[in-house]
């Protein structure tokens, strides 16, 4: 299972619910690595989507501990659960919020990583990769920017996992 998410310099990734910087080249990037594929989200991001309804394109998971009916997804009421129906799907790929990246570390073995030379006040937080002995950035592209917002993108992959070129790179 991969993820993907864009971090602070402090490795926040929001506030209150919702992302405070958006590039345009991240979601550029979160599309062009999530269209096909599965995602897995919380309940409280999908509402965060565009008239928070699941993602086209692509099969939605949906986390939540609640007993409900969400049209276009498939709903999954804790990480085994949810991890079993990942891989019935091939590839997937967990997309937030925080908890829900917290809860499936356990079975992420690669991390799509914008870091974005920013670090405004969060709440949310994914951990540290850099800090964490097990985890290894096999790629890393150049420092761009887009308004004045320094950002690079990175892939982090888990030690003792084959590492596998989600799209052909």
């Amino acid at each position: 299972m991969e993820a993907i998410v864009a971090v602070f310099s402090d490795w926040g990734i929001g506030s209150e619910g919702t992302q405070q910087v958006v590039l345009k080249a991240d979601r550029r990037h979160f599309r062009d690595l999530t269209d096909g594929a599965a995602v897995l989200v919380g309940r409280r991001t999908l509402g965060d989507f565009p008239g928070g309804k699941p993602l086209k394109g692509r099969t939605n998971l949906v986390l939540t501990r609640q007993d409900l009916d969400i049209p276009d997804a498939i709903v999954v009421h804790n990480p085994e659960e949810a991890a079993e129906a990942a891989a019935g799907l091939g590839r997937c790929l967990v997309i937030g919020g925080a908890s829900v990246y917290r809860q499936m570390m356990p079975w992420i073995d690669c991390v799509h990583i914008t870091k974005i030379r920013l670090a405004p006040p969060s709440d949310s937080f994914f951990p540290n990769l850099d800090d964490l002995p097990e985890w290894t950035c096999t790629e890393a592209g150049p420092w761009l920017e887009e308004d004045g917002v320094p950002y690079c993108f990175c892939t982090y992959v888990r030690s003792g996992k084959k590492e596998e070129s989600p799209h052909g790179s």
